[in-house]
This record gives structure tokens, sequence and C-alpha cells, in this order.
């Protein structure tokens, strides 16, 4: 059975989360570490995202997150200048926009905010540019907001998701994913990786939109999966899971030893 878990999780993973050696990604869930690290995603499922903080539009205009969360919102979460994970994870989702059966800025939204706030609005003015021209069907402008913000409004926003980052010299170590909110700003679902299935995302829109919130099964694959910030990829775990197979067949042998007794005691009595 764990071999097979084991097998499933390479299996499942491989699309999703692998990279190129020399893919600078800079990125990581934390959810396949040891132990709480300071890099990662603490689901906070059902809680609320602070809607009435006001961050920076891509013209420089203060916009309060209450007039752009009104309907099911894909929030992403990364910064403009990232070399490594950012770009791939927003192409991913402008190839899934594509293929959407869903019609944006009337059954859903997306937000993009960046957690550098060094970043400015120019900036994301030209991010917002490029991807909306990537885009191969009818995209409207205001259904994707690309926002910056100060380092408190930044910092509450990253609590409330339960996403956590750390910079790595003059870039970041954060995690790939996706947070589908609400209409009315609950955190509803979370999807990770860098490529995503129009039927995954279109399921947790529809689910948000009804206000139920659910599990990310993708949270079996981090148990299974390590960040290696060195080599900048995700690797197997070996370790653990050698460690449930090793725990496994101790528990198995434990228990057979058990029943071969008490089935000794009843032929002897």
């Amino acid at each position: 059975m764990l071999l097979l878990l084991a097998l499933a999780c390479l299996w499942l993973a491989a699309p999703a989360w692998a990279q190129p050696p020399g893919d600078p990604s800079g990125s990581a869930p934390a959810a396949g570490s040891e132990a709480r690290t300071e890099v990662g995603v603490d689901e906070h499922l059902g809680r609320m995202l602070p809607l009435d903080l006001t961050l920076i539009d891509e013209d420089g205009r203060p916009v309060a997150l209450r007039e752009i969360v009104d309907r099911p919102t894909i929030l992403t979460l990364v910064y403009y200048r990232c070399p490594g994970i950012c770009s791939p994870l927003l192409s991913g989702l402008v190839d899934t926009l594509d293929r959407l059966d869903l019609e944006p800025g009337v059954d859903y939204e997306v937000l993009t905010i960046s957690f550098d706030p060094t970043e400015t609005p120019d900036l994301a003015k030209r991010k917002r540019v490029n991807h909306l021209a990537a885009l191969n069907k009818p995209f409207p402008a205001t259904a994707w907001s690309w926002m910056t913000g100060d380092s408190a409004s930044i910092a509450a926003i990253t609590d409330a998701v339960g996403f956590r980052y750390q910079r790595a010299g003059k870039d970041f170590t954060h995690p790939g994913v996706l947070t589908i909110l609400a209409p009315d700003g609950k955190i509803a679902r979370y999807l990770y990786g860098i490529t995503f299935l129009p039927f995954d995302v279109k399921l947790a829109l529809v689910e948000a939109a009804a206000g139920r919130t659910g599990p990310s099964i993708n949270r079996l694959l981090y148990y299974c999966f390590s960040y290696d910030p060195d080599g900048k990829r995700y690797a197997f775990n070996i370790l653990k899971v050698a460690g449930i197979v090793i725990l496994f067949f101790a528990a198995a042998l434990a228990l057979f030893l058990v029943l071969t007794s008490r089935r000794g005691r009843r032929e002897r009595s």
C-alpha cells in the first residue's frame, strides 16, 4: 500500500512541480518539511481575508480589497521581479484561464498581489499588460487586478492566507499556490503547483461561489516531496516514505505476532 502511495506521489507531482535543474525558482512548500519552517502554507480554510485593507492598483490608485473581491476570486501572492516560480505559476494560470469555461469578470476574477513592499505600481502594470496579452481568449482587463502595498498590509494578507515566505538575498523563497476566495473574502480552497487543471479551478470557484470550503488533495504530496533550496527544485523525500514503510511493516509484524500468539493459546486450550 505504501509503495503504491510513493508511486502515486511521483506520478501526481511530476507535471505540477517538476522544474528544470537550472530554474532558480526560489520557492518552496513547507508542508513537506519535518516541522514548521519559515517558508510554506498553513491552510486557513474558512478564515476571512481583511477586505478593509487598502492596496495600490496598477495605476497608482488606492483601492480597498472590498472593492475587488466581490465574486469568487483567484488570489496569487507573488513578487513581480521574481526570477523563478512566479513566472511559471502565472503562465500556468494564464493557460488554465484560457481553457476555463467560466466568464471572467462575471463568474470569477483574479487578484495578484506582490508581497515585496518595494515593488511599484509601474512594475505591476507592465506585468499586467504582458499576461493579459498572453491570453488567447477575450479577457476584460478589469477582471485581473495587479496590486502592490506597504509592509503592514502585505503582512496582514499573508498572515490571513497562511502564506509564509523568507528573503533570500535580493529575492524570496516562497510557496507556489493559488488561493480561492469566496465573494465575501472567505478562504475556500488552496491549489498548489505551477500548472492547474481547469476542472479543479472551476470546481474550486463554483464551491467558493456557494460559500463551501474544502481540503487540498495536494497536501498529501507535500509529505512525499521536499524543496531543495540548493538545487532549486522539488525532490522526492525518500526518507519520509521509507520511514512510513518501515513503520507499516513493523506494525504489521507486531500485529502478526499478537494474532499468532493468541491463536496458539486457543489451540493449546
